[in-house]
């Protein structure tokens, strides 16, 4: 896991990416989260898309729901990046569409966007 620990308008946050799958389900964001937090108090934090798994894009799984309630329950702010242009389900646009006007965990295209979304939170 590569995590690069960036600084923009006074605000710390750690930006995630890997080659592999590092969010499988609920526990491994858990762990990822509390991981970041212990090693650098960062709760700011921007994920590359690729190092999540399908399932949580499929919202029948409930892992969305899952990850994003303990999000909030150990108030970590999260902005994931990467391409939801495949994505089909009405559903899954809507919670897209509802997270990213909320104030803890955001999709959006590019790692910038993530960094901007979470830099002026």
């Amino acid at each position: 896991m590569k995590t690069e620990h960036l600084k923009k308008n006074e605000i710390d946050i750690a930006v995630i990416s890997n080659d592999e799958k590092i969010i499988v389900d609920a526990q491994s964001a858990l762990d990822l989260v509390m991981t970041i937090q212990y090693e650098t108090g960062e709760t700011k934090i921007v994920i590359d898309k690729r190092v999540i798994c399908n399932d949580l894009f499929i919202l029948s799984t409930e892992i969305a729901g899952e990850i994003l309630q303990k999000l909030i329950n150990y108030q970590v702010k999260v902005a994931i990046y990467g391409d939801y242009s495949h994505y089909s389900s009405k559903p899954l646009h809507d919670f897209i569409y509802e997270s990213n006007h909320g104030k803890d965990f955001f999709f959006v295209g590019t790692k910038e966007e993530a960094i901007q979304k979470l830099s002026s939170t």
